[in-house]
C-alpha cells in the first residue's frame, strides 16, 4: 500500500506582495542584521510577515505605519529609501506615479487659496496697526512706539481694553500682538520693547486707513443728505444770517480784552492753540480738571521689613491726617505723586477699569541719619542721587529725619554727615528737608500733599514719553499756562529698574563714577564730548604727546557754574584707561 498519497487538482497561485520595494528593502535589512548578528533581524523579519499579509499597495512609509510591527524607525527607513529611488530611478515599479500627480492636481483645484489675514474692525490688532501707522505719518515720527503710548493711543480704535480682561477671561486686546508678530506684520524689538510695523503690515494698515477713512467720509455724507432731506429744498432759516452776527459780536468781544490787556495777542494765540493741538497729537491723551485725583504713593519698603513698628507708625499718622495714599512697588525713591484718573465702576465687573496715572513732579528720597551713613559708606548715597537725577522728575526732594541718640554711636563723624547733606542741596540740587521723627515725616507729606493737590487744581496734564523729551524740562510751561506734561507712571517705574540693561554710555558713565572726585556733573560732561569708552581711546590715540594725553579732559566745562575739570581729574582718568600695569 503506497505510503505518500498524492493530491489531484488544480494548484492555487499564490498572489504576489502588493508593494515589492519595501518587501526588497526590509529583506536586505534583515539580511544585513543578520550578517552582524543583530537581533533587530527579528524584528524586520515580523514586519516582513505583517507586510506579505497587506493586500493593498502602500504609497510611503508612513501608510505602513497602521501594519503590526511597523514602528517610527522603520516607517522612516523606508520614507528615506523611497525618497531615493524616487531620485534615481522616477518612477518606481512599487506603484505607478501618475495616480499621486492626478490626486496632487485634484487636491490643488479642490483646497482654497490661503487667506491673507485681516484682523477684525474694532479688534486689538486692528487699533495697533491703524495707531502704528498713523503715528508713522506723522512729521518727525520716530517710526516705533512703546508699548504704555501704543496701548494708550489704540484703545479708543478697540471696544475691548488693552489692560483688564473681560469678565471670564484671561485675554485682553493686547493678546493680538502675539498674532501680528507671528504673521509678520509687527516686529519687537530693544529692551524696553519697540514696536514697529514691517512693510507687509504697512500695506494692510494703509489699506485698513485708507477703508476707515472712506467709510467715515460716507457717513458724513450720508447724515448731511438726511439733514438736508429733513429741512426741505424750499424751507429758508431766516435766524441763520443773525446767528453768525451774534457769532461775530461774541468772538469780537472775546478777542478786545486779550489785546487790550496784553496777555495774548492774536498771533501768540493762534500759535498757542496750534502748539496744544500739537501736543496732543503727540502726546496721545490727556487728563482735563476735575477728572482726576492727587494720590500720594509709598514705597512698599517704607512700610515692611526693618523696625516695622515705626513705619507702621508712619502710615498711621498718614491715615489720621486724612491722606490719600497708596502703597506700591517704586524702583526708585521713597514717595511721590500720581494724578489718578477718577472711573466709574463698570456694572456686572469685579474690579473697577484702571484709571489712567500721571506723575507729577515731585519725589521724595528719605534718610534717617544711621541710614544716611550707612549709605556713604556702601556707596548707596551717590548712586541713589544719580537714579534720582535721571528718573525724569524735576523736583527730588531729600527728606532727612534725625535719629535721635543713636546718633552718637554712627560711624562717620557728624560733621562728615553734614556736609554730605550740604553737598546734596548746594552741588546735586535737591531740596533738603530735615525733620526730627516720623511724625513730622508725615505732617511733612501731609502738606505736600495739600500743597499739591491745590497747585494741579485747574491743570489739563498731558503724558509725554521719556524717551521723546528726555529727563528734563523749561519749568516755564508747568502750573502757570494751567497746562504741564508729565510721564505716565508705569514708563517712569519701568524706566527706573535698577539692574535693567543698559547701554555702552550709561556703562560708561558708572565707571567714570567710581573715581573718586568724579560727580553726576562732572561724568556727563565728559559723554558729551566721548560717549564711549572707545571714543575717548580715539582721542588719546590722536595726541602727539604725554602731557598732551594727560590734559586732554581738562578744559571740558561741567555744572551750571561751568567749571574746568582740571587737570588732576583728567590726568587720573587717562592713567585707568590707559595704564596698562598697575596704577603707583
Amino acid at each position: 500500500m503506497p505510503t505518500d498519497q498524492v493530491c489531484l487538482g488544480r494548484k492555487r497561485p499564490v498572489p504576489s506582495c502588493p508593494n515589492p520595494l519595501f518587501l526588497q528593502w526590509l529583506t536586505e535589512l534583515r539580511d544585513s542584521a543578520k550578517e552582524k548578528g543583530l537581533k533587530t533581524q527579528y524584528v524586520y523579519q515580523k514586519a516582513i510577515n505583517s507586510l506579505k499579509k497587506y493586500p493593498l499597495p502602500l504609497k510611503n512609509g508612513k501608510e505602513a505605519k497602521i501594519l503590526q510591527n511597523f514602528g517610527d524607525g522603520i516607517c522612516k527607513i523606508l520614507d528615506e529609501r523611497l525618497q531615493k529611488h524616487y531620485r534615481e530611478h522616477g518612477e518606481g515599479p512599487q506603484f505607478s506615479m501618475e495616480e499621486p500627480r492626478k490626486e496632487e492636481v485634484r487636491k490643488e483645484k479642490g483646497t482654497k487659496k490661503k487667506r491673507e489675514y485681516v484682523p477684525q474692525k474694532r479688534s486689538g490688532g486692528y487699533a495697533v496697526l491703524l495707531t502704528l501707522y498713523r503715528h508713522a505719518q506723522m512729521p518727525g515720527s520716530k517710526g516705533f512706539m512703546f508699548r504704555n503710548e501704543l496701548q494708550t493711543e489704540a484703545q479708543p480704535l478697540c471696544e475691548k481694553s488693552f489692560t483688564v480682561p473681560d469678565l471670564g477671561s484671561k485675554y485682553t486686546a493686547w493678546s493680538s500682538v502675539s498674532t501680528l508678530i507671528q504673521k509678520d506684520l509687527l516686529v519687537k524689538t530693544h529692551n524696553p520693547a519697540r514696536y514697529s510695523l514691517t512693510d507687509q503690515g504697512l500695506a494692510l494698515a494703509e489699506r485698513l486707513d485708507s477703508e476707515e477713512t472712506r467709510e467715515a467720509k460716507e457717513h458724513v455724507e450720508q447724515m448731511s443728505g438726511e439733514e438736508d432731506s429733513r429741512d426741505g429744498p424750499d424751507v429758508v432759516d431766516l435766524t441763520l444770517v443773525e446767528d453768525e452776527e451774534e457769532q461775530e459780536d461774541k468772538e469780537r468781544y472775546e478777542a478786545v480784552p486779550l489785546v487790550a490787556t496784553g496777555h495774548i495777542s492774536e498771533s501768540d494765540a493762534a500759535g498757542k492753540s496750534q502748539t496744544l493741538e500739537t501736543g496732543r497729537t503727540a502726546m496721545g491723551w490727556y487728563l482735563t480738571p476735575g477728572s482726576y485725583e492727587i494720590v500720594l504713593c509709598v514705597d512698599v519698603i517704607e512700610t515692611t521689613g526693618g523696625s516695622s513698628g515705626r513705619k507702621q507708625e508712619l502710615v498711621k499718622e498718614l491715615q489720621r491726617n486724612c491722606v490719600t495714599f497708596d502703597i506700591r512697588k517704586l524702583n526708585v525713591g521713597d514717595f511721590l505723586w500720581v494724578a489718578r484718573e477718577k472711573v466709574t465702576p463698570v456694572p456686572g465687573q469685579l474690579r473697577p477699569p484702571v484709571g489712567k496715572e500721571l506723575v507729577l513732579d515731585y519725589i521724595i528720597e528719605r534718610k534717617r541719619m544711621d541710614d544716611l551713613c550707612g549709605s556713604i559708606i556702601d556707596g548707596r548715597f551717590r548712586e541713589q542721587k544719580f537714579r534720582l537725577k535721571r528718573c525724569g522728575l524735576r523736583k527730588p526732594i531729600y527728606l532727612v529725619e534725625e535719629c535721635g541718640s543713636a546718633a552718637a554711636h554712627l560711624s562717620i563723624p557728624e560733621s562728615t554727615l553734614q556736609q554730605a547733606i550740604v553737598n546734596t542741596q548746594v552741588v546735586d540740587g535737591f531740596f533738603v528737608k530735615r525733620v526730627q521723627d516720623v511724625k513730622e515725616s508725615a505732617a511733612y507729606l501731609t502738606i505736600m500733599t495739600r500743597y499739591l493737590q491745590k497747585l494741579y487744581h485747574n491743570c489739563t496734564l498731558f503724558c509725554r514719553s521719556r524717551e521723546l523729551e528726555g529727563d528734563g524740562g523749561d519749568e516755564s510751561e508747568q502750573t502757570a499756562n494751567l497746562s504741564c506734561s508729565l510721564m505716565a507712571f508705569t514708563e517712569f517705574n519701568y524706566g527706573a529698574i535698577k539692574n535693567k540693561c543698559q547701554t555702552v554710555r550709561e556703562v560708561f558713565a558708572r565707571q567714570l563714577m567710581q573715581i573718586s572726585g568724579v560727580s553726576g556733573d562732572k561724568a556727563a560732561a565728559v559723554l558729551e564730548h566721548y560717549s564711549t569708552v572707545s571714543s575717548l581711546l580715539q582721542a588719546y590715540d590722536r595726541c602727539s604727546s604725554e602731557s598732551e594725553k594727560e590734559k586732554l579732559l581738562s578744559s571740558i566745562k561741567y555744572g551750571k557754574l561751568k567749571r574746568n575739570l582740571g587737570p588732576a581729574l583728567s590726568r587720573t582718568i587717562y592713567q585707568l584707561y590707559c595704564t596698562r600695569g598697575p596704577l603707583s
